[in-house]
Protein backbone atom coordinates (compact mmCIF):
# COMPACT_ATOMS: atom_id res chain seq x y z
CA UNK A 1 0.00 0.00 0.00
CA UNK A 2 1.19 3.88 -0.85
CA UNK A 3 2.22 5.56 2.51
CA UNK A 4 -0.81 7.52 3.92
CA UNK A 5 -0.66 10.92 5.06
CA UNK A 6 -2.97 12.54 7.50
CA UNK A 7 -2.42 16.84 7.28
CA UNK A 8 -3.86 19.28 10.02
CA UNK A 9 -3.32 22.42 8.54
CA UNK A 10 -3.89 25.65 10.70
CA UNK A 11 -3.27 29.61 10.18
CA UNK A 12 -3.47 31.95 7.15
CA UNK A 13 -4.66 31.13 3.53
CA UNK A 14 -0.51 31.77 3.11
CA UNK A 15 -0.11 28.79 5.80
CA UNK A 16 -2.83 27.07 3.49
CA UNK A 17 -1.07 26.97 0.55
CA UNK A 18 2.40 25.63 1.81
CA UNK A 19 0.44 22.41 3.21
CA UNK A 20 -1.35 22.35 -0.11
CA UNK A 21 2.84 22.55 -1.81
CA UNK A 22 3.74 19.65 0.76
CA UNK A 23 0.47 17.53 -0.62
CA UNK A 24 1.44 17.97 -4.03
CA UNK A 25 4.58 17.21 -3.67
CA UNK A 26 3.74 13.84 -1.39
CA UNK A 27 1.04 13.15 -4.40
CA UNK A 28 3.74 12.96 -7.09
CA UNK A 29 6.12 11.04 -4.80
CA UNK A 30 3.09 8.10 -4.87
CA UNK A 31 1.95 8.97 -1.39
CA UNK A 32 -2.38 9.72 -0.35
CA UNK A 33 -3.85 11.79 1.62
CA UNK A 34 -6.37 10.02 3.62
CA UNK A 35 -9.05 12.59 5.57
CA UNK A 36 -9.23 10.91 9.04
CA UNK A 37 -5.62 10.76 11.36
CA UNK A 38 -6.19 7.53 12.71
CA UNK A 39 -5.57 5.87 9.32
CA UNK A 40 -2.48 8.03 8.42
CA UNK A 41 1.32 6.36 8.53
CA UNK A 42 2.45 9.99 8.92
CA UNK A 43 0.22 13.02 10.68
CA UNK A 44 1.49 16.32 9.24
CA UNK A 45 0.48 19.12 11.52
CA UNK A 46 1.13 22.78 10.21
CA UNK A 47 1.21 25.13 12.33
CA UNK A 48 0.82 28.96 12.86
CA UNK A 49 2.70 31.29 15.73
CA UNK A 50 1.45 34.94 14.69
CA UNK A 51 -0.20 35.34 18.48
CA UNK A 52 -0.66 33.90 21.59
CA UNK A 53 -3.97 32.13 20.19
CA UNK A 54 -2.23 30.76 17.16
CA UNK A 55 0.76 29.34 19.31
CA UNK A 56 -1.50 27.96 21.75
CA UNK A 57 -3.52 26.49 18.90
CA UNK A 58 -0.63 24.97 17.17
CA UNK A 59 0.58 23.33 20.21
CA UNK A 60 -2.86 22.01 21.75
CA UNK A 61 -3.32 20.07 18.22
CA UNK A 62 0.23 18.79 18.75
CA UNK A 63 -0.24 17.49 22.18
CA UNK A 64 -3.62 16.20 21.26
CA UNK A 65 -2.18 13.71 18.58
CA UNK A 66 0.62 12.68 20.41
CA UNK A 67 -2.12 11.54 23.11
CA UNK A 68 -4.16 9.76 20.68
CA UNK A 69 -1.44 7.99 19.27
CA UNK A 70 -0.79 6.55 22.52
CA UNK A 71 -3.82 6.02 23.90
CA UNK A 72 -4.83 4.06 20.69
CA UNK A 73 -2.79 1.11 19.38
CA UNK A 74 -3.60 0.78 16.21
CA UNK A 75 -1.64 4.50 15.84
CA UNK A 76 1.34 3.49 18.07
CA UNK A 77 3.61 3.06 14.99
CA UNK A 78 2.34 6.51 13.57
CA UNK A 79 4.52 9.43 12.72
CA UNK A 80 3.97 12.84 14.15
CA UNK A 81 5.54 15.81 12.10
CA UNK A 82 5.42 19.30 13.08
CA UNK A 83 5.82 21.76 10.40
CA UNK A 84 4.88 25.52 9.55
CA UNK A 85 5.64 28.87 11.54
CA UNK A 86 6.06 27.40 14.94
CA UNK A 87 8.71 24.52 13.69
CA UNK A 88 10.40 27.97 12.04
CA UNK A 89 10.04 30.49 14.71
CA UNK A 90 11.14 28.21 17.55
CA UNK A 91 13.82 25.69 15.86
CA UNK A 92 16.32 25.68 19.14
CA UNK A 93 13.29 25.15 21.24
CA UNK A 94 10.93 22.97 20.48
CA UNK A 95 12.82 19.47 19.82
CA UNK A 96 13.32 19.84 23.87
CA UNK A 97 9.69 21.03 24.44
CA UNK A 98 7.56 18.18 22.61
CA UNK A 99 10.60 15.84 22.05
CA UNK A 100 7.48 12.75 21.03
CA UNK A 101 7.26 14.60 18.02
CA UNK A 102 9.16 12.90 15.43
CA UNK A 103 10.33 15.10 12.84
CA UNK A 104 10.33 19.15 12.50
CA UNK A 105 9.90 20.67 9.19
CA UNK A 106 11.00 24.65 8.51
CA UNK A 107 9.20 26.80 5.83
CA UNK A 108 12.16 26.04 3.31
CA UNK A 109 11.36 22.07 3.34
CA UNK A 110 7.68 22.14 2.28
CA UNK A 111 9.64 20.78 -1.32
CA UNK A 112 11.39 18.45 0.56
CA UNK A 113 8.45 16.71 2.41
CA UNK A 114 8.47 13.56 0.51
CA UNK A 115 11.72 12.29 1.47
CA UNK A 116 11.57 13.77 4.82
CA UNK A 117 8.63 11.53 5.38
CA UNK A 118 10.37 8.63 4.43
CA UNK A 119 13.49 9.52 6.58
CA UNK A 120 11.20 10.18 9.59
CA UNK A 121 9.27 6.65 8.87
CA UNK A 122 12.55 4.47 9.12
CA UNK A 123 13.58 5.53 12.31
CA UNK A 124 13.60 5.14 15.89
CA UNK A 125 12.58 8.17 17.73
CA UNK A 126 13.53 6.94 21.34
CA UNK A 127 17.39 5.73 19.49
CA UNK A 128 17.66 9.12 17.64
CA UNK A 129 15.80 11.71 18.85
CA UNK A 130 13.62 14.10 16.47
CA UNK A 131 14.21 14.54 12.97
CA UNK A 132 15.26 18.50 12.54
CA UNK A 133 15.42 19.84 9.11
CA UNK A 134 14.61 23.71 9.95
CA UNK A 135 17.23 25.60 8.79
CA UNK A 136 18.07 29.34 10.25
CA UNK A 137 16.66 31.71 7.57
CA UNK A 138 13.34 31.33 4.85
CA UNK A 139 14.38 32.25 1.18
CA UNK A 140 11.95 29.92 -0.48
CA UNK A 141 9.31 31.54 -2.53
CA UNK A 142 6.99 28.84 -4.91
CA UNK A 143 6.77 29.29 -8.61
CA UNK A 144 3.66 27.92 -10.98
CA UNK A 145 5.32 24.98 -11.83
CA UNK A 146 5.33 23.62 -7.86
CA UNK A 147 3.31 21.04 -7.46
CA UNK A 148 0.04 21.63 -5.28
CA UNK A 149 -2.70 20.01 -4.18
CA UNK A 150 -5.56 22.60 -3.67
CA UNK A 151 -7.64 22.22 -0.68
CA UNK A 152 -10.19 24.87 -1.52
CA UNK A 153 -13.22 24.18 -3.19
CA UNK A 154 -12.67 23.91 -7.11
CA UNK A 155 -14.45 27.64 -7.81
CA UNK A 156 -12.03 28.88 -5.59
CA UNK A 157 -8.41 29.72 -5.38
CA UNK A 158 -4.99 31.37 -3.79
CA UNK A 159 -1.81 32.14 -5.25
CA UNK A 160 0.99 33.61 -3.11
CA UNK A 161 2.69 36.39 -5.09
CA UNK A 162 5.35 36.97 -2.83
CA UNK A 163 6.92 35.36 0.30
CA UNK A 164 8.22 37.34 3.75
CA UNK A 165 8.25 41.08 4.80
CA UNK A 166 10.24 44.30 4.84
CA UNK A 167 8.60 45.84 7.44
CA UNK A 168 9.73 46.17 11.15
CA UNK A 169 5.85 47.10 12.48
CA UNK A 170 6.75 46.73 16.41
CA UNK A 171 4.30 43.58 17.10
CA UNK A 172 5.04 41.63 14.35
CA UNK A 173 6.91 38.79 14.31
CA UNK A 174 6.64 37.72 10.67
CA UNK A 175 9.99 38.64 9.08
CA UNK A 176 11.75 36.73 11.66
CA UNK A 177 9.92 33.46 11.25
CA UNK A 178 9.72 34.16 7.08
CA UNK A 179 12.32 36.42 5.99
CA UNK A 180 12.81 39.21 3.71
CA UNK A 181 10.65 40.16 0.77
CA UNK A 182 10.95 37.93 -2.11
CA UNK A 183 8.33 38.38 -4.91
CA UNK A 184 7.53 35.62 -7.97
CA UNK A 185 7.94 37.06 -11.33
CA UNK A 186 4.87 38.06 -12.68
CA UNK A 187 5.09 35.65 -15.44
CA UNK A 188 5.04 33.02 -13.04
CA UNK A 189 1.67 33.99 -11.31
CA UNK A 190 0.25 35.22 -14.62
CA UNK A 191 0.79 31.45 -15.59
CA UNK A 192 -0.60 29.82 -12.68
CA UNK A 193 -3.43 31.78 -12.70
CA UNK A 194 -4.36 30.93 -16.42
CA UNK A 195 -4.02 27.24 -15.33
CA UNK A 196 -6.77 27.53 -12.33
CA UNK A 197 -8.99 29.73 -14.77
CA UNK A 198 -8.48 26.77 -16.83
CA UNK A 199 -9.51 24.54 -13.95
CA UNK A 200 -12.89 26.16 -13.37
CA UNK A 201 -11.61 28.79 -10.49
CA UNK A 202 -13.87 31.72 -10.48
CA UNK A 203 -12.45 33.57 -7.63
CA UNK A 204 -8.35 33.84 -7.19
CA UNK A 205 -7.25 35.23 -4.21
CA UNK A 206 -3.50 37.10 -4.42
CA UNK A 207 -1.97 36.78 -1.16
CA UNK A 208 1.29 37.72 0.43
CA UNK A 209 2.49 39.42 3.63
CA UNK A 210 2.25 42.80 1.81
CA UNK A 211 0.73 42.50 -1.76
CA UNK A 212 1.70 45.65 -2.21
CA UNK A 213 5.51 45.45 -1.98
CA UNK A 214 5.32 43.32 -4.75
CA UNK A 215 7.94 44.06 -7.22
CA UNK A 216 9.42 46.80 -5.68
CA UNK A 217 12.17 44.32 -3.79
CA UNK A 218 13.50 44.14 -7.17
CA UNK A 219 13.86 48.23 -7.90
CA UNK A 220 16.51 48.45 -5.83
CA UNK A 221 19.15 49.28 -7.67
CA UNK A 222 16.88 50.56 -10.44
CA UNK A 223 17.20 53.78 -8.58
CA UNK A 224 13.19 53.71 -8.42
CA UNK A 225 12.82 52.34 -5.20
CA UNK A 226 10.20 54.22 -3.41
CA UNK A 227 10.30 55.62 0.22
CA UNK A 228 7.22 54.44 2.44
CA UNK A 229 3.98 56.76 2.49
CA UNK A 230 5.83 58.36 -0.78
CA UNK A 231 3.13 57.42 -3.18
CA UNK A 232 5.56 56.83 -6.39
CA UNK A 233 3.73 54.82 -8.93
CA UNK A 234 5.83 52.05 -10.92
CA UNK A 235 7.67 53.83 -13.91
CA UNK A 236 9.85 51.03 -14.55
CA UNK A 237 10.02 47.05 -13.62
CA UNK A 238 6.93 44.99 -12.06
CA UNK A 239 4.70 46.09 -9.88
CA UNK A 240 0.65 45.26 -8.31
CA UNK A 241 -0.27 47.50 -10.85
CA UNK A 242 1.18 45.89 -13.79
CA UNK A 243 0.49 42.16 -12.32
CA UNK A 244 -3.67 43.24 -11.87
CA UNK A 245 -3.57 44.44 -15.66
CA UNK A 246 -1.37 41.21 -16.47
CA UNK A 247 -4.38 39.38 -14.62
CA UNK A 248 -7.45 41.57 -15.86
CA UNK A 249 -6.41 40.85 -19.42
CA UNK A 250 -6.86 36.83 -18.80
CA UNK A 251 -9.46 35.14 -20.89
CA UNK A 252 -12.64 34.00 -18.74
CA UNK A 253 -15.37 34.46 -16.54
CA UNK A 254 -13.54 35.72 -12.82
CA UNK A 255 -12.63 38.10 -10.31
CA UNK A 256 -9.57 38.21 -8.74
CA UNK A 257 -9.21 39.50 -4.60
CA UNK A 258 -6.31 41.84 -3.26
CA UNK A 259 -5.33 40.50 0.36
CA UNK A 260 -3.15 41.62 3.06
CA UNK A 261 -2.27 45.49 1.12
CA UNK A 262 0.22 47.93 3.06
CA UNK A 263 -1.06 51.74 3.30
CA UNK A 264 2.67 53.05 3.10
CA UNK A 265 2.95 51.35 -0.43
CA UNK A 266 -0.55 52.79 -2.00
CA UNK A 267 -0.37 54.78 -4.95
CA UNK A 268 -2.58 56.62 -7.79
CA UNK A 269 -1.70 54.41 -10.08
CA UNK A 270 -2.94 51.15 -8.11
CA UNK A 271 -6.20 52.99 -7.06
CA UNK A 272 -6.72 54.17 -11.37
CA UNK A 273 -5.79 50.59 -12.24
CA UNK A 274 -8.09 48.92 -10.08
CA UNK A 275 -11.19 51.41 -11.03
CA UNK A 276 -10.28 50.43 -14.99
CA UNK A 277 -9.84 46.56 -14.14
CA UNK A 278 -13.54 45.36 -14.54
CA UNK A 279 -12.29 41.68 -12.90
CA UNK A 280 -10.85 43.19 -10.13
CA UNK A 281 -12.89 42.69 -7.12
CA UNK A 282 -14.16 46.31 -5.87
CA UNK A 283 -12.53 45.28 -2.31
CA UNK A 284 -9.53 46.58 -0.20
CA UNK A 285 -8.52 44.28 2.64
CA UNK A 286 -6.17 46.77 4.09
CA UNK A 287 -5.04 46.43 7.79
CA UNK A 288 -4.32 49.83 9.23
CA UNK A 289 -4.01 48.99 12.90
CA UNK A 290 -4.50 52.53 14.57
CA UNK A 291 -5.56 55.91 13.44
CA UNK A 292 -4.01 58.24 16.48
CA UNK A 293 -0.22 59.48 15.41
CA UNK A 294 0.99 58.23 18.90
CA UNK A 295 0.36 54.75 17.85
CA UNK A 296 1.06 54.57 14.66
CA UNK A 297 4.67 55.81 15.46
CA UNK A 298 4.74 53.57 18.68
CA UNK A 299 3.62 50.51 16.46
CA UNK A 300 6.41 51.73 13.57
CA UNK A 301 3.99 51.51 10.71
CA UNK A 302 5.54 54.34 8.69
CA UNK A 303 2.27 56.27 8.05
CA UNK A 304 0.72 58.79 10.32
CA UNK A 305 -3.09 59.65 10.48
CA UNK A 306 -3.25 62.44 8.26
CA UNK A 307 -2.08 60.16 5.35
CA UNK A 308 -4.06 57.09 6.78
CA UNK A 309 -7.23 59.43 5.94
CA UNK A 310 -6.12 61.16 2.49
CA UNK A 311 -5.30 57.57 1.08
CA UNK A 312 -9.18 56.27 1.83
CA UNK A 313 -10.80 58.82 0.43
CA UNK A 314 -8.41 58.80 -2.54
CA UNK A 315 -9.89 55.40 -2.36
CA UNK A 316 -13.35 56.06 -2.15
CA UNK A 317 -13.32 58.66 -4.74
CA UNK A 318 -11.63 56.93 -7.34
CA UNK A 319 -13.03 53.33 -6.98
CA UNK A 320 -16.91 52.97 -7.17
CA UNK A 321 -18.78 50.90 -5.22
CA UNK A 322 -15.69 49.89 -2.84
CA UNK A 323 -15.74 47.64 -0.22
CA UNK A 324 -12.43 48.61 2.19
CA UNK A 325 -11.69 45.73 4.92
CA UNK A 326 -9.67 46.86 7.54
CA UNK A 327 -8.56 45.44 11.72
CA UNK A 328 -7.46 47.42 14.20
CA UNK A 329 -5.40 46.88 17.43
CA UNK A 330 -6.73 47.26 20.92
CA UNK A 331 -4.62 48.22 24.03
CA UNK A 332 -1.14 48.30 22.47
CA UNK A 333 1.30 49.40 24.84
CA UNK A 334 1.22 52.97 25.92
CA UNK A 335 -2.09 53.60 24.03
CA UNK A 336 -3.51 56.35 26.08
CA UNK A 337 -7.32 57.26 26.57
CA UNK A 338 -7.13 60.16 24.04
CA UNK A 339 -5.59 57.35 21.57
CA UNK A 340 -8.90 54.90 21.78
CA UNK A 341 -11.28 57.51 21.68
CA UNK A 342 -9.58 58.84 18.54
CA UNK A 343 -9.69 55.41 17.18
CA UNK A 344 -13.16 54.34 18.53
CA UNK A 345 -14.52 57.94 16.81
CA UNK A 346 -12.78 57.04 13.72
CA UNK A 347 -14.53 53.61 13.04
CA UNK A 348 -18.13 55.53 13.53
CA UNK A 349 -16.77 58.43 11.60
CA UNK A 350 -15.71 56.31 8.19
CA UNK A 351 -17.53 53.50 7.98
CA UNK A 352 -15.94 50.87 6.82
CA UNK A 353 -17.70 48.00 5.01
CA UNK A 354 -15.81 45.52 6.69
CA UNK A 355 -14.08 45.86 10.01
CA UNK A 356 -12.24 43.42 13.07
CA UNK A 357 -10.87 44.08 15.99
CA UNK A 358 -8.18 42.58 18.18
CA UNK A 359 -6.74 43.12 21.71
CA UNK A 360 -3.10 43.22 21.50
CA UNK A 361 -1.00 40.43 22.31
CA UNK A 362 2.46 40.62 23.85
CA UNK A 363 4.83 38.48 20.93
CA UNK A 364 8.23 37.72 22.46
CA UNK A 365 10.85 38.94 19.82
CA UNK A 366 8.98 41.36 18.97
CA UNK A 367 10.15 45.59 19.77
CA UNK A 368 6.93 45.82 21.24
CA UNK A 369 7.60 43.38 23.94
CA UNK A 370 10.61 45.17 25.58
CA UNK A 371 8.08 48.58 25.76
CA UNK A 372 6.83 49.82 28.64
CA UNK A 373 3.26 50.75 29.59
CA UNK A 374 1.97 47.74 28.54
CA UNK A 375 -1.96 48.20 29.00
CA UNK A 376 -4.16 46.31 31.71
CA UNK A 377 -6.06 43.04 30.40
CA UNK A 378 -9.27 44.86 32.35
CA UNK A 379 -8.75 47.46 29.92
CA UNK A 380 -8.13 46.12 26.82
CA UNK A 381 -11.23 44.07 26.86
CA UNK A 382 -13.17 47.07 27.65
CA UNK A 383 -11.95 49.00 25.17
CA UNK A 384 -12.14 45.89 22.75
CA UNK A 385 -15.70 45.72 23.57
CA UNK A 386 -16.24 49.77 23.31
CA UNK A 387 -14.46 49.03 19.63
CA UNK A 388 -16.55 45.77 18.46
CA UNK A 389 -19.71 47.60 19.67
CA UNK A 390 -18.72 50.68 17.42
CA UNK A 391 -17.94 48.15 14.60
CA UNK A 392 -21.24 46.36 14.99
CA UNK A 393 -23.36 49.69 15.03
CA UNK A 394 -21.68 50.91 11.13
CA UNK A 395 -22.36 46.96 9.92
CA UNK A 396 -25.46 47.35 10.71
CA UNK A 397 -25.82 50.67 8.78
CA UNK A 398 -23.95 49.25 5.92
CA UNK A 399 -25.99 46.44 5.35
CA UNK A 400 -29.21 48.20 5.65
CA UNK A 401 -27.60 50.42 2.86
CA UNK A 402 -27.82 47.58 0.31
CA UNK A 403 -31.49 46.59 0.83
CA UNK A 404 -33.08 46.83 -3.00
CA UNK A 405 -29.63 46.87 -4.33
CA UNK A 406 -28.71 44.07 -7.52
CA UNK A 407 -25.38 42.35 -6.97
CA UNK A 408 -23.56 39.92 -8.43
CA UNK A 409 -22.29 36.60 -6.14
CA UNK A 410 -20.45 33.83 -6.73
CA UNK A 411 -22.48 30.60 -5.02
CA UNK A 412 -20.00 28.98 -2.43
CA UNK A 413 -22.18 26.67 -1.22
CA UNK A 414 -25.73 24.96 -1.15
CA UNK A 415 -27.55 28.61 -0.28
CA UNK A 416 -24.53 30.86 0.54
CA UNK A 417 -23.17 33.00 -1.76
CA UNK A 418 -20.84 35.44 -1.38
CA UNK A 419 -20.38 39.39 -3.18
CA UNK A 420 -17.28 41.48 -4.26
CA UNK A 421 -17.40 42.37 -0.74
CA UNK A 422 -17.04 39.48 1.25
CA UNK A 423 -13.47 37.32 0.87
CA UNK A 424 -13.96 33.90 1.82
CA UNK A 425 -13.95 32.88 5.57
CA UNK A 426 -13.47 36.52 6.53
CA UNK A 427 -16.46 38.15 6.09
CA UNK A 428 -20.16 37.73 5.79
CA UNK A 429 -22.82 35.74 3.57
CA UNK A 430 -25.78 36.62 1.38
CA UNK A 431 -28.57 33.48 1.84
CA UNK A 432 -29.85 32.65 -2.13
CA UNK A 433 -32.38 30.64 -3.32
CA UNK A 434 -31.16 26.81 -2.28
CA UNK A 435 -31.43 25.84 -5.98
CA UNK A 436 -28.52 28.32 -6.89
CA UNK A 437 -25.76 26.24 -8.59
CA UNK A 438 -22.56 26.51 -6.54
CA UNK A 439 -19.84 27.51 -7.90
CA UNK A 440 -21.29 29.90 -10.40
CA UNK A 441 -22.43 33.62 -10.84
CA UNK A 442 -25.79 34.89 -10.50
CA UNK A 443 -27.51 38.22 -10.01
CA UNK A 444 -29.56 38.60 -7.16
CA UNK A 445 -31.21 41.71 -5.36
CA UNK A 446 -30.68 42.17 -1.88
CA UNK A 447 -33.91 42.33 0.30
CA UNK A 448 -33.01 42.06 4.03
CA UNK A 449 -30.24 41.61 6.06
CA UNK A 450 -29.27 39.39 9.79
CA UNK A 451 -26.50 40.72 11.79
CA UNK A 452 -23.75 40.42 9.39
CA UNK A 453 -25.01 38.44 6.54
CA UNK A 454 -27.67 39.41 3.69
CA UNK A 455 -30.68 37.88 2.03
CA UNK A 456 -31.25 37.94 -1.50
CA UNK A 457 -33.57 36.39 -4.26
Amino acid sequence: MPTQIGLISLGCAKNLIDSEIMLGHLQDEGMTLVPDPELADALIINTCSFIDVAKDESVGTIIEAVNARQEDPAREKQKIIVAGCLSQRFQKDLPGLLPEVDAFIGLDQVTDVASIVRKTLNRDLEEEGSLDTVTEKSRYIPDYTTPRFRLTPQHMAYIKIAEGCNHTCAFCIIPKIRGQHRSRSEESIVREAKGLIAQGVKEINLISQDTTYFGMDKWQGLGNRPKPTSGVDSTRGESLSTLLRALNDLEGDFWIRLLYTHPAHWSDELIQTIAECQKIARYVDIPLQHISDHMLDKMNRKTDGKYVRDLLKRMRDGIPDLSIRTTFITGFPEETDDDHQELLEFIRDFKFERCGIFQYSKEEGTRAHKMKGHVHHATKKKRHRELSSAIDEVAGKVNESQLGKQKRVLVEEEGIARSMWDAPDIDGRIFVPIDSRVGEFIDVEIKDHRGYDLVAK
